[in-house]
């Protein structure tokens, strides 16, 4: 209680403080203190002084073990270790409200997603973003003169497409959509294995498919081996490719990559994993890819599609700051596409588009004209239009891609 009594002793002190600290007197533990601290804030909103002779006037002394008692207070009072004082009170706040989530959830038998929901809430917030511009110019004052080493985003093995994005960045969401058989998971699982290949965490979450079909698509687009023969690989390779195989299980195991693949998964569920892997491999960094976006399974029920959809995008880009990396989401495009003469997808393309087009630093869209002109059928060409990059250009990168093994090849 001592950290309490100081944060009360500093707000009696200097007044500023009692709404500086942003804090509720549900925070206190000890029932004086909160209405100590009540009085404080009924005082000041009515353009009262806060101290001793004040205080006394909002409730009887006996209330609280005497005048004293808060006379005592400003003893306590340390302004320069006022925000320390006010941290160790929230700790122990959060340590309380921590224990009493799981006691109720023990006692109404709560889904695992709503305890940790529950739990999560009570961290939001937890570490301070105060920075002042004079310490930001600090950092980055000697820069022209002396060589630093370039923080690199997750690139995407297509040297074009990471020309224009600079790979994918730290904290950033970026979108990947287009209609079905575009090529959306293997363009997913190519960025995933090169990211592995650079030390960083893949970490996939996949709604639609199962693990070993992910299995099963990596070894095809990197092996080069045909998806029909992936079927029966003991009767239907060739000795070269049977050769080869060794080769490819070894490579692919060389990405640590990890897969997630139970349906109807909730971010609070996704972030759970996540948090279990980082501390697995502390020396990775994670990327996650999400196989995709509307089969999130929202934990708000009663709220309309859109609005539940708005929820997961904001969750999705708190979620890349939270672990400093990049989420990389693949998206379903409307039917709205097919009407068009010209089907290159377009940012009102995206199902739920105002909460994608806000929340997402990049979007990316695949397209492939051979998928449409049964004239181009053997054109590998894959389009890449960066229809948003936050801190970059836009514009269209080229990949081939070869739709009967799954590999993607960058194009100079």
């Amino acid at each position: 209680m001592i950290a309490e009594k100081a944060v009360l002793g500093s707000m009696m002190k200097e007044n500023y403080l009692i709404t500086d600290a942003n804090l509720s007197a549900t925070q206190f533990a000890d029932p004086v203190h909160r209405m100590i601290f009540q009085s404080m804030k009924e005082l000041l909103a009515s353009g009262k002084a806060v101290d001793f002779i004040t205080l006394l006037t909002t409730f009887s002394p006996q209330d609280i073990g005497g005048a004293n008692y808060v006379r005592d207070l400003s003893d306590y009072a340390n302004i320069p270790a006022f925000d320390d004082y006010v941290a160790v009170m929230l700790d122990a706040w959060r340590e309380r409200e921590k224990r009493n989530v799981l006691s109720i959830a023990a006692q109404e038998n709560w889904p695992i997603d709503r305890i940790m929901s529950g739990l999560e809430a009570l961290l939001d917030n937890r570490a301070s973003h105060y920075a002042s511009l004079t310490d930001l110019l600090a950092d980055i004052y000697e820069d022209p003169y002396v060589k630093k080493e370039i923080a690199e985003g997750a690139a995407a093995g297509i040297g074009t497409l990471d020309k224009m994005t600079g790979g994918f960045k730290n904290g950033e969401l970026t979108i990947i959509a287009a209609r079905p058989s575009m090529g959306k998971s293997d363009i997913m699982l190519h960025i995933a294995k090169h990211a592995g290949w650079k030390n960083r965490l893949p970490l996939i979450f996949s709604l639609e498919m199962s693990a070993e079909s992910l299995r099963d698509r990596l070894l095809a687009s990197t092996g080069r081996f045909s998806r029909l023969r992936m079927r029966d690989p003991y009767t239907m390779f060739d000795e070269k490719q049977k050769s080869e195989w060794p080769r490819t299980v070894g490579r692919l195991a060389e990405s640590n990559m990890h897969f997630f693949d139970r349906s109807k998964q909730t971010i609070s569920e996704i972030r759970m994993n996540v948090r279990k892997m980082i501390h697995a491999h502390p020396d990775r960094k994670p990327v996650i890819f999400i196989d995709y976006l509307t089969l999130i399974h929202s934990e708000d029920k009663s709220s309309s599609m859109h609005l539940q959809i708005s929820q997961i995008t904001k969750d999705l880009k708190a979620m890349a700051r939270e672990f400093d990396c990049p989420v990389i989401t693949l998206a379903q495009l409307s039917r709205a596409v097919e009407q068009r003469h010209d089907k290159r997808p377009l940012m009102s393309d995206l199902r739920e588009s105002g909460s994608i087009e806000e929340d997402a630093d990049v979007i990316i869209f695949l397209y492939r004209d051979a998928y449409y002109d049964m004239r181009k059928e053997n054109d590998q060409t894959m389009e890449l239009i960066v229809s948003k990059n936050r801190n970059g250009p836009v514009g269209t990168a080229i990949a081939a891609y070869n739709k009967f093994t799954g590999e993607v090849t960058g194009i100079a």
